[in-house]
């Protein structure tokens, strides 16, 4: 797939997992600062079904159509929102080149996820005008361990999903291999 036109079939994969994650990126659980949210699983499942081009432009869109409503990315947790163009890019990297291994998938999802604390914590910081420590406690340590746990589940469900709708002819992948 060397062509550089935009094919049919990934303008939809890449607009339904963008609908996805419109539908379930707003379910959240609101425990302080920054909410528990399902939008940083649905972009690791992204990730595993789409890979780091298609991953990255389907949460552009998300991000497009959330931008109606620019008082959320210019806000305090708005870093967080631009850093899951990060997730889904160095996710779907690693999920790409290791053609879906799921250790080497989840180290890239992790390091994605990183990417995105480091970016939303930073902006957080200088938005809030408060100490690194304060934003740290309020909007990483308590998200950690739950991140993690998505990660685990999105490499166990994404990597089912991958394998099983590229068996079904359902989902055609640059670097597939028959799994």
């Amino acid at each position: 797939m060397k062509d550089k036109k935009l094919t049919t079939y990934q303008m939809a994969v890449t607009a339904v997992m963008a609908a996805v994650l419109c539908v379930l990126g707003p379910l959240t659980v609101p425990i302080g600062a920054v909410p528990i949210s399902l939008a940083n699983f649905v972009i690791c499942l992204t990730a595993w079904l789409l890979g780091p081009k298609f991953g990255t432009l389907s949460v552009v869109i998300y991000l497009a159509l959330g931008a109606i409503g620019l008082a959320k990315l210019a806000g305090p947790t708005g870093g967080y929102l631009v850093g899951y163009l990060l997730l889904a890019f160095i996710g779907g990297m690693f999920i790409e080149k290791s053609k879906g291994n799921p250790v080497i998938s989840a180290v890239g999802l992790v390091l994605g996820d990183a990417a995105c604390y480091v970016l939303g914590t930073a902006w957080f910081v200088f938005q809030m005008q408060c100490e690194l420590g304060y934003a740290l406690t309020v909007c990483v340590y308590p998200f950690i361990a739950l991140d993690l746990g998505k990660i685990v589940v999105s490499c166990i469900v994404g990597a089912l999903l991958r394998k099983r709708l590229t068996q079904a002819g359902v989902l055609k992948l640059q670097n597939a291999v028959s799994e």
